[in-house]
This record gives structure tokens, C-alpha cells and sequence, in this order.
């Protein structure tokens, strides 16, 4: 049974890494380590030392802390994870410098999906 930390750890490891656009081998090779224990540490499956945290925090150019962001609110095994797919647009879209374009993006993307933005709905 792995500890609820390690999942949360792993979990933040495999959003920030797809976020990146990194894959399991990019991040095992900066450590030197197999892609396998990369995908055992985002399971929660083995452990992160503390060694490894920072080097992967510095791999991912994020403070160690990160890891750890969000723990005290979701001890439980039932935190969504990101899809890479949702991860991959988020990351192109964070490419994007017209901020124009960018609002109309988000409005098609809000229209297609049907949401309200929380500030629209106090309008309506």
C-alpha cells in the first residue's frame, strides 16, 4: 500500500512532467535512472529520496516545495490528474503571446463546452 504523500508526490511529478512536454525516459535520463522508476515514483509506488526531489526539482526548474503543494487540502488517492492530452494543449496554449487571441481562444473553448465563467454567471 503506498503512503498517501508518495502519491501526491508522484502525481505532482507527472503533471508538471507532461505539462513540460517531458516524457518518462527524459526525466529517468537526467537522473539516470530506468523510465520504469520514474513511472513507479508517479504511482507512488517507490519513494522519492530526497537526493532525487531536488534533482528532479531542479530537472522540472521548480522549487522542491512544489512537490509537497496542496497536501495538507488532498491526502487522498482521488486528486485528478491531468490527461496528457488536456496537459499538451495547456502547454501550446501557454506558447501563445497575443493576449488578444488568447481571450478569444478561451471564450470558443468556454462556448464549446458550455461553461460560465464564474464572473459571466453573476451577470446573467
Amino acid at each position: 500500500m503506498s503512503h498517501p504523500v508518495d502519491v501526491h508526490v508522484g502525481k505532482k511529478l507527472k503533471n508538471l512532467r507532461v505539462l513540460r512536454g517531458l516524457t518518462q525516459t527524459d526525466v529517468a535520463k537526467g537522473l539516470h535512472i530506468s523510465f520504469q522508476q520514474v513511472q513507479k515514483y508517479e504511482l507512488g509506488r517507490n519513494r522519492i529520496s530526497a537526493s532525487k526531489l531536488f534533482e528532479i526539482a531542479n530537472i522540472l526548474n521548480v522549487p522542491p516545495s512544489y512537490f509537497f503543494d496542496g497536501l495538507d487540502q488532498t491526502a487522498d488517492e482521488n486528486t485528478p490528474v491531468i490527461d496528457e492530452e488536456t496537459a499538451r494543449i495547456a502547454s501550446v496554449f501557454s506558447k501563445i503571446k497575443d493576449e488578444r487571441l488568447k481571450s478569444q481562444i478561451r471564450s470558443f473553448v468556454d462556448a464549446v463546452a458550455g461553461y460560465v465563467p464564474a464572473e459571466d454567471a453573476n451577470n446573467v
